[in-house]
């Protein structure tokens, strides 16, 4: 399945990004910062499947997010660092009476921190294509209602992340691209509403994303 999703995303953005672009003697480099938006899925990964009526679990929303990073051209092609800090829709809507609903119990996508590098070059003018990985941590904020008062708790993840994607030339310093990426979390702990955080222990939990963004270069 991952590599059937990355296969459809890199072709959707070889379509998207076909329209001619401004030419460049080589790839592009400087900072760089934009905003990112997309289709933000989340589901217990193939290790710690859990299952309710049969059915395999995931919750799903809208990414959204900024990026910032800097790439170094060499000739080509681009090496570059880059962060990002996003947020998703993506949660729990059926009842948590099973405490083992989603390998957690009742959840919604917290925040999402990742840094990393990327590797790219030019396969036209204005057009990069580039491979990234690295460092992903995330939130799953815990909704615990006893219908008078909700505590504010939470799982929080660390994994890495690895992706691939099209960027595109729109204009002067500004660019375009569509990516996607796969995260699988490895380690958690949790943290109660009184500050106390567990020991950290081992989880499966993948993420998939499909994400489109503009940015501008200095």
């Amino acid at each position: 399945m991952r590599k059937t999703l990355l296969a459809a995303s890199a072709l959707a953005a070889a379509t998207l990004f076909s329209a001619p672009a401004f030419a460049q003697d080589s790839a592009p480099g400087g900072f760089r910062v934009g905003v990112i938006g997309g289709l933000d899925i989340v589901r217990p990964g193939d290790s710690e499947d859990s299952r309710v009526r049969g059915d395999d679990q995931s919750i799903e929303g809208a990414l959204y997010g900024i990026e910032a990073g800097y790439d170094i051209p060499l000739g080509g092609a681009i090496l570059g660092i880059e962060g990002e800090f996003s947020g998703s829709t993506a949660k729990v809507t059926t009842d948590s009476s099973d405490p083992n609903f989603f390998g957690y119990g009742r959840v919604k996508a917290g925040r999402d921190l990742y840094v990393g590098a990327r590797l790219g070059f030019e396969a036209a003018s204005g057009t990069l294509v580039y491979a990234k990985g690295g460092y992903t941590n995330a939130r799953l904020d815990v909704t615990a209602d006893n219908g008078t008062s909700t505590r504010d708790e939470n799982f929080q993840l660390d994994g890495w992340r690895l992706g691939a994607g099209v960027e595109k030339s729109i204009g002067t310093n500004t660019y375009a691209k569509l990516e996607y990426r796969y995260s699988n979390y490895t380690n958690a702990d949790f943290q109660f509403a009184n500050g106390a955080v567990t020991d950290t222990f081992d989880i499966d939990t993948d993420r998939h994303q499909i994400v489109a963004g503009v940015g501008f270069r200095f």
